[in-house]
C-alpha cells in the first residue's frame, strides 16, 4: 500500500505546537482505511487517533476523512495504518517533530538522518489474515526482508563476498528501486539518527560497524544520554543517536539491522555510512556488525535496563490509584489459535467505542468490566492448563486524573517452553516504565520499582516469562487502545481497551461516528432537522 504514489508514505515534518492537518482520501477499491498517529497524544482530538472502531470509523473507498491535530512535543514519530492488518501491507510514514522556534534540542549535532525500519513478505498481508484465522492455524513464517526506509534485497547480499553464505553479490548502480538508501556524512561531524520501528512482527537490532551510538531519545522524550555499541528496537518504539563521524575517513562503514528474539530466518538489511568523498559504491573493508544472538535476553535487558528519564523530566506520582495485572497468554477458541489479556481476547465491536461511550448507547459492546487480573495459582512457567479463551469487547473505565499502574505479565505459550516477547503501545499517553522483572511479579517486587528517573515511553517490552510495571495518568479524555504491536498479535486479540473523561468531550466530528450504531442515530437525528 503507498501514500500519494510513494512507499513508504511521505515524511511529515512539524514543529512542537503545531496544528497539523492531513487530508486522507481512500483510494483503495474495497477496504476501509484510518491513518494513527504513533506516540502523538491527541490532547483534545481524541477522534483523530485513527483506530478503527475505538476512535472513529473506518474511511470507506472513496471517502476523504480530515486528521487536524496538535503535536505538542518534539520528538521522533511515525504513522501507520491502524484497520486488518495494513500496517503490514506497507501503510507507514515518517512523523519528525522539530523543536519550536527559538528553542534548542539539549545536544548538538551537524546533520541528521530517519531511519523507518519494517518488515516484509512476499505474501499478501490478506494471505496472512486468512492463514492466522483458519483452523488448523497457518503461519506465513518470517519475512523475507528487513527494509529501512522501504528499501531491501531478496536473493542477493550488498555484503555477499564477506562470507561463505550461498547469496550472491548484488549488483546494484544506486538508482534501482531496491537500492540501500545511503547515508551520506563529511569526516570529524556529529549526526542524529532517528530510528523507529514499524515492524510487523520482528524484534530488530541495529550497530554501525566502529561507531559507537549515543542513545539521547526515546520515543519522543529525552533520557540520559548513553553509548552503546549496538541498540535493541521493538516494534513502535523509536530513538534518537549521535554518533561522530571519525574514523578512518578512506574507508565506508556498515549499517546493519537484524532480528531478535525470534529465530531469525531473515537476512540482515543492510546499508552504508559513506564518508565524503569516497564513492558510495566503495564496500567497507570488513564485514558487517553481527547481530546478537536473537536468544541473548541478558543482552536486550541490559539494554533495556540503561534507559532512564533526563534531569529535568516530570516524574511520576508516588502512589497509585487502581493496578491493573494483564496476564498475556496464547489460546484456543473453539481450535482456533488465539492470544488473549486475563483469558479474553479482544475483538472490536462495529461502533466506535469514543461514540457509543460519549451517546451511552449501551448495547454496543459489553458494559461488564473486564478481569483486573488473573489467577493467583496460574503457572506463568507452563502452557496454560485450560487452554481454551473467551472473546470480549468490554473496555476498562478510568476514572478522570487518576494514577493507573499496569502490571504486563508475561507467561508461556501453548508450546512448552516457549514464552515470546511482546512490545506493548499505549494510545493517547506516554506511561513511566517502573521496572521488568523475571517470573511472576509480587509485592515484593514493588520495592525494586524505579520511583526517582524512570523513563516516559509510549511502547513497552515484556520480555519471556517476565513483566514489566507502568504507571500513567489517566487525564486524556476519549477512547483508547493498549496493545500488542506485532500486528498479528493484536489481529488475534491481543490488546484492551481504556476510556477516560469521554463525557467531558464536545463536538465529536460526526464524519467520525458514521457507522454502527452511531451512524444509525445521526441518521435518524439528521432526517428530523
Amino acid at each position: 500500500m503507498g501514500i500519494n504514489g510513494q512507499f513508504p508514505g511521505p515524511t511529515i515534518r512539524a514543529k512542537a505546537g503545531d496544528m497539523v492537518v492531513v487530508e486522507l482520501t481512500n483510494k483503495l477499491h474495497t477496504e476501509g482505511v484510518v491513518t494513527h498517529w504513533h506516540g502523538i497524544r491527541q490532547f483534545g482530538t481524541p477522534w483523530a487517533d485513527g483506530t478503527a472502531s475505538i476512535s472513529q470509523c473506518a474511511i470507506n473507498p472513496g471517502e476523504t476523512f480530515i486528521y487536524r491535530f496538535k503535536v505538542d512535543k518534539a520528538g521522533t514519530y511515525f504513522y501507520h495504518g491502524h484497520f486488518g492488518m495494513q500496517r503490514s501491507a506497507g501503510l507507514y510514514g515518517s512523523l519528525i517533530v522539530d523543536v519550536e522556534d527559538g528553542k534548542k534540542e539539549p545536544f548538538h549535532y551537524d546533520g541528521e538522518f530517519d531511519l523507518l525500519l519494517s518488515d516484509w513478505w512476499h505474501q499478501s498481508v490478506h494471505h496472512q489474515e486468512v492463514g492466522l484465522s483458519s483452523k488448523p492455524f497457518r503461519w506465513i513464517g518470517e519475512p523475507q526482508t528487513l527494509l529501512i526506509n522501504g528499501r531491501g534485497q531478496y536473493n542477493c547480499s550488498l555484503a555477499a563476498h564477506y562470507s561463505n553464505s550461498s547469496s550472491s553479490q548484488c549488483r546494484l548502480r544506486g538508482s534501482e528501486q531496491c537500492a540501500p538508501h545511503i547515508l551520506h556524512v563529511l569526516p570529524n561531524k556529529i549526526y542524529r539518527l532517528r530510528i523507529a520501528s514499524t515492524t510487523a512482527l520482528a524484534s530488530l537490532n541495529l550497530a554501525i560497524g566502529n561507531h559507537k551510538m549515543v542513545v539521547v531519545e526515546a520515543d519522543g522524550n529525552y533520557v540520559q544520554p548513553f553509548a552503546v555499541d549496538d541498540l535493541d528496537i521493538y516494534s513502535g518504539e523509536s530513538y534518537s543517536v549521535l554518533i561522530t563521524t571519525n574514523q578512518d575517513p578512506s574507508n565506508n562503514y556498515w549499517l546493519s539491522v537484524g532480528v531478535r528474539g525470534r529465530e531469525p530466518k531473515t537476512p540482515q538489511g543492510l546499508t552504508i555510512l559513506n564518508y565524503h568523498p569516497n564513492s558510495a559504491s566503495k564496500l567497507p573493508a570488513s564485514s558487517p556488525p553481527v547481530t546478537p544472538l536473537w536468544n541473548d535476553y541478558n543482552h536486550s535487558k541490559s539494554f533495556t535496563n540503561k534507559i532512564f528519564a533526563s534531569m529535568g523530566s516530570p516524574k511520576p506520582p508516588r502512589n497509585y490509584d487502581r493496578r491493573i495485572t494483564l496476564l498475556n497468554t496464547q489460546n484456543k477458541l473453539n481450535g482456533y489459535t488465539k492470544w488473549a489479556i486475563n483469558n479474553v481476547s479482544l475483538t472490536l465491536p462495529p461502533t466506535p467505542y469514543l461514540g457509543s461511550i460519549k451517546h451511552g448507547l449501551r448495547n454496543a459492546f459489553n458494559q461488564k468490566n473486564p478481569p483486573e487480573s488473573f489467577s493467583n495459582d496460574y503457572d506463568v512457567m507452563k502452557p496454560p492448563v485450560n487452554p481454551n479463551t473467551t472473546t470480549g469487547n468490554g473496555v476498562y473505565m478510568l476514572g478522570m486524573n487518576t494514577t493507573v499502574d499496569i502490571i504486563l505479565q508475561n507467561a508461556n505459550a501453548l508450546s512448552a517452553n516457549v514464552s515470546e516477547i511482546h512490545p506493548w503501545h499505549l494510545h493517547g499517553h506516554d506511561f513511566w516504565v517502573l521496572g521488568y522483572g523475571e517470573g511472576k511479579f509480587s509485592t515484593k517486587d514493588e520495592k525494586k520499582l524505579n520511583l526517582k528517573n524512570p523513563p516516559l515511553k509510549n511502547t513497552a517490552v515484556i520480555f519471556a516469562y517476565g513483566w514489566t510495571a507502568l504507571r500513567f495518568v489517566a487525564d486524556n479524555p476519549g477512547a483508547w487502545a493498549f496493545h500488542c504491536h506485532i500486528e498479528p498479535h493484536l489481529h488475534m486479540g491481543m490488546g484492551v481497551v481504556f476510556a477516560e473523561g469521554i463525557q467531558h468531550l464536545n463536538r465529536i466530528p460526526l464524519e467520525a461516528l458514521a457507522c454502527g450504531l452511531t451512524g444509525k442515530m445521526l441518521m435518524t437525528t439528521n432526517n428530523h432537522n
